[in-house]
């Protein structure tokens, strides 16, 4: 049995972290039900809907915690009383929206918890307020992400991972630098021990189609057609964006801070031109969001090693400008690699501690608990 009828959780989850996650799930073990309120000022970096989307993610598993919302621009000093107020209005609209009973119970892991239980006639609990058993804060896991990476859950990760995609014309090196880079960052170790490398699924597609029309052929009686008589449509090139963009996004739930990309959406959809002579709005649409950085490795002074699958080398210099050209007009942050590997790898790592200098900016928070 239960010990409470109904929790009440309120703060600002910007991010949601371990310290959230303990609260969330305590209140969830010894109440029937819980609500659980985000509020989030309007100029604040991370979308109130992102925050709900997160926790209700994380806390699917417990059918009895009900996750809402409020947009809450009001200042915070508790010891204004008309202050209170409106904070306490804010939290009655979301309570409204959940369609919830009274709250019997109010869970908080700070020190105006007391006050706030007494607004809603309701039994405190107060936990951790020295950050003792989850040694993290909002405050901290802004002032620095990576540092707190393992105190974030997986839905969270996924969406906050730094993209850096790797992207080149064929037998231009950006597989082998997409995994020295990886390796590199992995090194260092902290969150960067966990980075990982998403894979290309438009080569696997590739082997897949080739192989199949061997087989057929085989079967028919006919001679193998090499790959470059392989007939494509624009629906094979959906299919592979959305396939990178799920492998991604599954690699970014358990990965580190960083996420190295060997192709993405983005390049799926200059491959249709490549192949198909025209880009695709649908096979464009699937490339957002972008990365936050993109490499590109030039073609020049690297040999063409050809493989069961490669047919473009005498397209190499029209798809590195190609790619350039693309970024460019997207005015999305790119660099160009070129020379021995070593300068390559050295310019790359150069340009992904530049990125993280600048990622994971968060506006000041303002409004209620944080």
């Amino acid at each position: 049995m239960k010990s409470s009828a109904h929790g009440l959780v309120i703060g600002s989850f910007y991010p949601p972290h371990a310290g959230h996650e303990l609260l969330i799930r305590t209140a969830a073990q010894l109440c029937e039900r819980v609500s659980v309120i985000v509020m989030a000022a309007s100029h604040e970096t991370i979308p109130l809907a992102t925050r709900v989307g997160w926790l209700r993610e994380i806390h699917s598993d417990a059918r009895h915690v009900h996750v809402t919302g409020v947009i809450d621009d009001v200042a915070l000093d508790h010891g204004n009383a008309t202050q209170w107020d409106q904070h306490v209005e804010l939290m009655h609209r979301g309570l409204r929206t959940l369609g919830a009973p009274p709250v019997a119970t109010v869970f908080t892991s700070e020190p105006y918890g007391a006050e706030l239980a007494r607004r809603f006639h309701a039994m405190p609990v107060t936990l951790d307020t020295g950050r003792s058993h989850v040694q993290v804060s909002g405050t901290r896991v802004r002032a620095d992400l990576a540092a707190h990476w393992d105190m974030l859950a997986t839905p969270v990760r996924r969406d906050l991972a730094l993209r850096v995609v790797v992207v080149g014309a064929e037998s231009s090196g950006s597989t082998t630098l997409a995994h020295a880079i990886t390796d590199t960052l992995r090194k260092r170790g902290g969150a960067h021990a966990l980075t990982r490398v998403v894979p290309d699924f438009g080569r696997t597609y590739s082997v897949r189609k080739h192989a199949t029309a061997i087989a057929r052929a085989q079967l028919e009686g006919k001679a193998a057609p090499a790959f470059s008589e392989l007939v494509w449509d624009t629906a094979e090139f959906v299919e592979i964006a959305r396939q990178q963009r799920r492998i991604e996004r599954e690699q970014a739930a358990f990965g580190g801070a960083v996420l190295v990309c060997d192709t993405d959406p983005l390049a799926t959809g200059i491959w249709h031109e490549r192949y198909l002579g025209a880009g695709e709005s649908d096979v464009d649409a699937l490339a957002r969001p972008f990365g936050d950085l993109y490499i590109v490795t030039h073609h020049e002074g690297v040999p063409f090693v050809q493989d069961a699958i490669r047919d473009g080398e005498r397209l190499r210099d029209w798809m590195t400008t190609r790619f350039i050209e693309r970024l460019t007009s997207l005015r999305l942050p790119h660099v160009v690699v070129a020379g021995p590997h070593e300068s390559r790898l050295a310019r790359a790592v150069e340009a992904v501690a530049a990125a993280q200098r600048h990622a994971w900016q968060f506006a000041v928070p303002t409004g209620s608990a944080r």
